[in-house]
């Protein structure tokens, strides 16, 4: 049984792209899914400083160690002013100080949401070009644009075509 690490990259209690991404990675078949809260991994803002004082934060290396262990990774961001939400950056900052290859060559599949039309689409171009050079091997990508409007929590991705281009990519990535 192959194992998929999912998360939201947002530290919000309510995180529609904790949703998004715990949808997403229970659309694989023959595998097991851990949904990690960012919340659980809230560490000092990064500093080099703060690394040379303290040393780099258990909870960094554990978030390293999650990424590790998964067969495939998949990440939903929550786009905030364009970019990655500070909880995210943060705990990123961190773990890149033990590798650098933070994703440790593992498989991504990475995805955004939002509110708006949009789907947190300039969040999610900037990890696309990004997570390479970080040790991830993207294997898809997809941004679900006015959550509202396309997603419930119970039935998932409401609008058929959305839905369909997900399950495309999915059926695309081999665990």
């Amino acid at each position: 049984m192959k194992k998929i690490i999912a998360f939201g990259a947002s530290s919000s209690k309510t995180s529609i792209n904790k949703q998004l991404a715990t949808y997403a990675a229970n659309q694989f078949e023959n595998a097991t899914v851990e949904v990690l809260d960012l919340n659980d991994f809230e560490m000092p803002i990064y500093s080099v400083d703060k690394e040379k004082d303290n040393g780099i934060p258990q909870l960094a290396q554990d978030f390293y160690a999650k990424i590790g262990s998964a067969d495939l990774n998949v990440i939903s961001f929550a786009e905030h002013n364009g970019a990655y939400s500070t909880a995210f950056k943060n705990i990123f900052d961190w773990t890149s100080r033990i590798n650098g290859k933070t994703f440790q060559e593992k498989p991504v599949l990475l995805l955004s949401t939002s509110p708006g039309p949009r789907g947190g689409s300039s969040v999610l171009e900037i990890a696309k070009n990004r997570f390479p050079f970080q040790g991830a091997v993207v294997k898809g990508s997809f941004s679900l644009p006015s959550f509202n409007d396309n997603f419930d929590a119970e039935k998932g991705i409401t609008n058929e075509d959305l839905k369909n281009q997900l399950l495309e990519i999915i059926s695309s990535i081999e665990l």
